[in-house]
């Protein structure tokens, strides 16, 4: 199973991005997927999250300007970032709960995307 993360870059503060996460591979279901960060200097934190069912949950910080949203049948997620400011500069990380079969899940992550904002 690989996670590919695509849409990090540079914007300047009130910019937007849109990051994309592709899970591929032997994949039976895909159940809860998020999107975490890790700023240079701090501990990967949490950014948004999304069931199968599409009930989402945002950081904080994070709340009303960014939005999480999956295409269940392209095993997708996607975080709209707008109003991006430079304390959102960070790897950002897919995360996703994935089944190979009935019985256990798996927790996989991908490679990251760098975001940079500058002020």
């Amino acid at each position: 199973v690989q996670l590919q993360a695509s849409g990090g870059g540079s914007v300047q503060a009130g910019g937007s991005l849109r990051l994309g996460c592709l899970a591929s591979g032997r994949i039976y279901k895909v159940n809860n997927m998020a999107w975490y960060r890790q700023a240079p200097g701090k501990e990967r934190e949490l950014v948004a999250s999304i069931t199968r069912g599409g009930d989402t949950k945002y950081a904080d910080s994070v709340s009303g300007r960014f939005t999480i949203s999956r295409d269940i049948i392209a095993n997708t997620i996607y975080l709209q970032m707008n109003s991006l400011q430079p304390e959102d500069t960070a790897v950002y990380y897919c995360n996703a709960e994935i089944q190979h079969d009935r019985n256990y899940e798996y927790e996989y992550w991908g490679q990251g995307t760098l975001v940079t904002v500058s002020s």
